[in-house]
């Protein structure tokens, strides 16, 4: 069975009090994880949120992962590669932010086999929406 994960990350301010969440959809059965930090970025909990709900799986899964944010889907699927070849620099040569996340990313989503989809943020997607709505109520609850 393919498991399904919609995230999401959202920060007032930029840096700020941030959110992060995601919905598991295994089966008929639908989880919802969130949390929240102080002093981060929008990025940094949109990294987050793929991070923990990655975390859930101590056993290989099949898992699709929807997210609204290209940084996340982009470096995971395409830069990420160049960043390791590059001793975790940039095309620029500058160091690539949030490394620790990314190494993170990286290990959990190589364990699984993870396909990445972006969706269209703000758009008619239900779970999209709702973990929008989830992570934006985690940064102010803080």
């Amino acid at each position: 069975m393919t498991i399904k994960i919609y995230t999401d990350g959202s920060c007032i301010g930029n840096p700020g009090t941030g959110g992060w969440a995601a919905i598991i959809l295994e089966g008929k059965i639908e989880k919802k994880i969130c949390g929240s930090k102080n002093d981060t970025t929008n990025n940094q909990m949109e990294l987050m949120a793929t991070i923990k709900a990655l975390e859930n799986f101590v056993i290989k899964k099949k898992i699709i992962i929807f997210t609204d944010s290209k940084y996340v889907k982009d470096g995971i699927t395409k830069w990420i590669n160049n960043w390791k070849i590059n001793n975790w620099k940039t095309a620029s040569k500058k160091n690539v932010k949030n490394k620790d996340l990314w190494k993170k990313l990286d290990n959990l989503s190589s364990f699984h086999d993870v396909e990445w989809k972006w969706v269209k943020a703000h758009a008619n997607n239900y779970y999209n929406n709702l973990v929008d709505e989830l992570a934006k109520n985690k940064a102010k609850e803080d």
